[in-house]
């Protein structure tokens, strides 16, 4: 096995491993009959993340990005299956999904219409695909720095996120496509910082009642 297959496999075994931190969540909403404690929209993002990369993946005929975020994506759509089954907010939970049915229409429009195929229409997908994916990392961690508490963050689900962000890293350096290696360094950098965060403030969020585990990418 040469070294980029190698990282190929650690890229599916790693993501699907992260992306599968959300079954928690599910297990809590069948267990409790409600999804009063799970956040719905990190289900909605991913999805779409997922979708943005599989079709980067069709495009590049790259078959670990397409096994990858068809996983991803069967699994979010899963969840958002599964909590719109126990909320009682269902007419907040539709009116997001319709709003990310949009997005993907107009993005399916952009992308696969509009765009020339070829160097450009890859090039323009990346580059979306690259600043959502860094906008996933950044946002469970303002949210610590915001409140002070890592109480609704998955430890489980950082480490996930190191070594994921690692193995796509470097996957995407030994394919010399910075679409995929860029986006992912910032995903190292965050969980190392997560990591310190964890242990900065985890002393004040072990004091609490309860610990809330909720998939946040």
């Amino acid at each position: 096995m040469d070294f980029l297959q190698f990282l190929s496999w650690a890229c599916i075994v790693f993501t699907v491993g992260m992306f599968s931190t959300g079954l928690t969540d599910l297990k809590k909403m069948r267990a409790t009959q409600s999804a009063d404690s799970v956040q719905f929209l990190p289900f909605l993002t991913t999805c779409l993340n997922n979708l943005g990369w599989l079709y980067y993946g069709i495009l590049k005929k790259d078959g670990t990005l397409m096994v990858v975020n068809v996983i991803g994506a069967s699994l979010q759509i899963l969840y958002i299956v599964t909590y719109f089954h126990y909320t009682k907010d269902k007419r907040r939970v539709s009116a997001q999904t319709l709003a990310m049915a949009g997005v993907l229409g107009v993005a399916w429009v952009y992308f696969g219409v509009m765009l020339p195929h070829g160097e450009t229409q890859l090039s323009q997908l990346g580059l979306f695909c690259s600043v959502f994916t860094v906008s996933m990392y950044l946002s469970p961690l303002l949210e610590i720095i915001r409140t002070r508490s890592v109480e609704r963050l998955s430890f489980s689900l950082t480490v996930a996120t190191f070594f994921t962000s690692a193995s796509w890293t470097l996957y995407g350096l030994q394919l010399q496509d910075y679409y995929i290696m860029v986006p992912n360094t910032p995903g190292i950098v965050t969980s190392l910082i997560r990591f310190f965060l964890f242990w900065r403030f985890g002393a004040v969020s072990q004091d609490k009642p309860s610990y809330k585990l909720i998939q946040q990418i």
